[in-house]
């Protein structure tokens, strides 16, 4: 992994939270999540990939949009899909 924050991910200057804590697509289809990712581009509150669906990074190949941040309580980290680099806040 490597070592330095990549510029997606020092270029946040204010973090985007879920405004509720449910995968936004999940709902539509009636489908269980498992934890929530929130994305830093445009505040879509999704599914991680231990979920069926795996909605956040499906976002993250139809957008480009790169960095999320956990959406759970009590977790303080982002992800870049991108650099595939995590950092904690």
């Amino acid at each position: 992994m490597p070592s330095t924050i990549c510029d997606d991910i020092t270029s946040i200057k204010q973090l985007k939270t879920a405004d509720e804590y449910v995968c936004e697509e999940c709902i539509k289809t009636g489908s269980d999540w498992m934890h929530l990712r929130t994305c830093q581009t445009c505040g879509a509150t999704l599914c991680c990939d231990d979920s069926p669906n795996k909605h956040m990074t499906k976002h993250y190949h139809k957008t480009s949009h790169p960095v999320v941040i956990s959406a759970e309580p009590g977790e303080r980290w982002l992800w870049c899909y991108k650099h595939e680099i995590i950092a904690e806040y």
